[in-house]
């Protein structure tokens, strides 16, 4: 019998949530990124209104962050072009940093072309820990921060 477990609003496996982050950002390293880095790669970007990746991104949006879309069923989404994946970015479109939100089993991968990209910063919305994938970022670079929302950090500036 799977076990599961409710959180904002979606079911996941309780596999998929347990871990708690060895390491994460502070608020200051937060505020930095958040004040540094204007684009934003969303992975897992829904065309649904009603779902948080887009809400989300439409919100960093108004703000004058540059969204690229990242999921392999759209080719457009909140006006802009959609890519299947961060490796099929074309080189000359600079990322800073990679909003992931896709289950924690998804985030090795798409750390792994990130690191690739030379992107400055991995970012897993809430409910999105995994330990290994921010270590091996950490290790190449990268600031890491882990289960927390973007919207949220960026409203308690």
């Amino acid at each position: 019998m799977n076990a599961y477990k409710m959180k904002i609003g979606m079911v996941f496996n309780m596999e998929e949530v347990c871990e708690i982050p060895r390491k994460n950002a502070t608020s200051e390293e937060i505020k930095s990124i958040l004040t540094t880095y204007r684009i934003v790669a969303v992975v897992g970007l829904s065309a649904n209104e009603d779902r948080e990746s887009n809400r989300v991104a439409r919100f960093l949006m108004e703000r004058g962050f540059r969204i690229i879309p990242i999921n392999p069923n759209h080719n457009e989404v909140l006006g802009q072009k959609c890519f299947p994946s961060l490796s099929a970015i074309p080189e000359d479109i600079d990322i800073e940093v990679v909003d992931i939100f896709r289950k924690p089993s998804a985030v090795p991968e798409i750390v792994n072309e990130a690191i690739q990209r030379d992107v400055k910063v991995i970012w897993m919305q809430e409910g999105i820990v995994h330990n290994d994938s921010a270590d091996k970022a950490r290790e190449h670079g990268l600031q890491v921060v882990m289960n927390k929302c973007m919207m949220k950090e960026y409203l308690a500036l």
